[in-house]
């Protein structure tokens, strides 16, 4: 596959591509060269690039992608280890987020908003 092609596919610019293949997120196992030296990517780089946009989307750093996908990064224990770690912050972060609408839920029972100003009525 071409660049374009899989920037459309995972709906990544090209540049990003690039610089993920620069910085080691994207590693030389999915990039092969043609006879014009162009790049042609592996078709499984699609999969591989799902992961990345999954793993940043809960909240891993590039670092931490980047170590999980080294070769000599990780251990398959340290992999579930800050999975693990990661769930735990999210847990964290949704109980927070519980605890602040409950507190909005309080304020419009306690019906303290009218025209003269919040807490005048």
């Amino acid at each position: 596959m071409r660049i374009s092609e899989v920037a459309k596919s995972t709906d990544l610019p090209i540049s990003t591509i690039r610089y993920y293949e620069q910085i080691g997120i994207i590693t030389d196992e999915y990039v092969l060269r043609d006879q014009n030296n162009y790049r042609v990517y592996a078709s499984d780089i699609i999969h591989h690039l799902s992961v990345v946009k999954h793993c940043l989307a809960v909240g891993f750093s590039i670092q931490d992608i980047r170590s999980m996908i080294a070769k000599d990064g990780m251990t398959k224990n340290e992999h579930v280890s800050l999975i693990q770690s990661k769930i735990a912050e999210i847990e964290a972060a949704q109980k927070k987020l519980d605890e602040s609408k409950q507190n909005l839920y309080d304020l419009l029972r306690l019906d303290i908003t009218c025209e003269e100003g919040f807490g005048k009525c």
